[in-house]
């Protein structure tokens, strides 16, 4: 197929590589697209579409920012792999919220955020051609990393029958022979869903059985609701043989816009996956770690006050979706519901409904991955009374 010609000013074309054309459009991008054409025309839009913290990043973490700020040698290139500090804190933060042990120096990497150490992997892992086994819905880039790198998506199903936990065992023998990598995300991004141990057991032995790196996502490692707290892949047995996890301040900490994140795991897969980020980035201002490791080895109070706030919209959400006739399990975790659209609608055309009837951004569960068909992802990310409102205006287009 012909690379895809964008035309220039004058008679020129800039022909562009097929990778771009195979991408899907960027769901993030699209929603703020639609926003912003809505706001344009004057129009109150509420947005319930993006997992970004409407609460400040907590005052210690930016004050010690302000202070990394003005140090000069926080000026200078940062290291490749992170500031020894900074993974000396991540290491400790492992250990004292999840009793594993991670070397710093061999088995910890900075990350520039979870979403390019995510897209990074592939470069590391996946050879063109090569199949990447990734959950039926889940973070976009799961797909479009592979899609960047030559590599195949096999998509692994997914359904409220089985708690919307990734089947990995129903993966074709054939996909196998050529597979790398399998992602997992839990508690999951979009549905909320939670993982138990023993799915953890099965899929590292899975990972062992068929030569595949295991790479669990776990952003929203801290968000967790009615006491409920979620484990990480590390602590299960085997674990460090076969995979890498991946951790971020964004969520627990709100720190979406500083882009700072770790992996943890194994040495050899953790040397790999630093190569590749040593010949691509020049690694995380060495201020905003410095912050970042205020933020893990600091007061965590503002965490039980961010689930506190998240629960309380959590319950007020369920609430104004049940007399409304909206179907949605309640969450344990994350910063999402997941609901089901009403009968006769698809993800993409209940969305576009409540945007232009109610000016309400969902995002379509479709957008997630094929078994995100017939949802819809609401995020508490919104002030109570704007999350009422915005649950009225959907009752109103019903």
């Amino acid at each position: 197929m012909f690379r895809t010609p964008t035309q220039l000013k004058g008679s020129h074309t800039v022909r562009t590589a097929q990778r771009i054309a195979n991408l899907p459009p960027y769901l993030f991008a699209e929603i703020d697209r639609k926003k912003e054409a809505k706001q344009a025309q004057g129009i109150d839009v509420i947005s319930l579409g993006i997992g970004d913290p409407d609460t400040p990043t907590p005052d210690h973490i930016v004050d010690a920012m302000a202070q990394a700020i003005r140090n000069p040698k926080n000026h200078q290139y940062p290291s490749y792999v992170g500031s020894k500090p900074y993974r000396q804190a991540a290491s400790k933060w492992m250990m004292d919220r999840f009793g594993v042990d991670v070397s710093p120096e061999t088995e910890t990497l900075a990350l520039i955020g979870s979403k390019e150490g995510i897209a990074h992997l592939f470069l590391a892992f996946v050879d063109p051609g090569e199949y990447t086994l990734v959950p039926g819905c889940g973070y976009p880039v799961y797909h479009t990393g592979g899609i960047l790198a030559g590599g195949l998506t096999h998509w692994m199903p997914m359904t409220e029958e089985n708690g919307f936990l990734a089947d990995f065992e129903s993966t074709p023998a054939d996909v196998l022979a050529k597979a790398k990598m399998m992602f997992l995300s839990y508690p999951n991004n979009p549905t909320s869903a939670i993982a138990t141990p023993e799915y953890f057991d099965r899929a590292i032995a899975f990972a062992k059985e068929h030569d595949l790196l295991l790479i669990h996502d776990n952003a929203y490692s801290e968000i967790g609701y009615d006491g409920y707290k979620p484990p990480c892949l590390m602590e299960r047995p085997g674990a460090k043989d076969v995979a890498i996890e991946l951790f971020s301040c964004s969520k627990a900490y709100n720190m979406t816009g500083w882009r700072v994140a770790f992996a943890v795991g194994n040495a050899a897969a953790i040397k790999a996956f630093g190569t590749v980020k040593s010949n691509i980035d020049s690694g995380v201002f060495t201020a905003v770690q410095d912050a970042a490791i205020e933020a893990l080895t600091g007061p965590q109070d503002s965490i039980v006050e961010l689930n506190t706030m998240y629960q309380r919209r959590r319950d007020l959400v369920m609430e104004a979706l049940g007399k409304i006739g909206l179907e949605a399990t309640t969450p344990k975790a994350t910063i999402y519901v997941w609901a089901k659209v009403p009968a006769g609608f698809t993800s993409a055309s209940f969305a576009a409904k409540v945007l232009d009837e109610a000016n309400v951004i969902v995002a379509p569960g479709s957008a997630y991955g094929p078994s995100g068909e017939g949802y819809i992802r609401i995020s508490l990310t919104t002030p109570d009374d704007r999350l009422e409102e915005a649950i009225e205006r959907i009752k109103n287009t019903l």
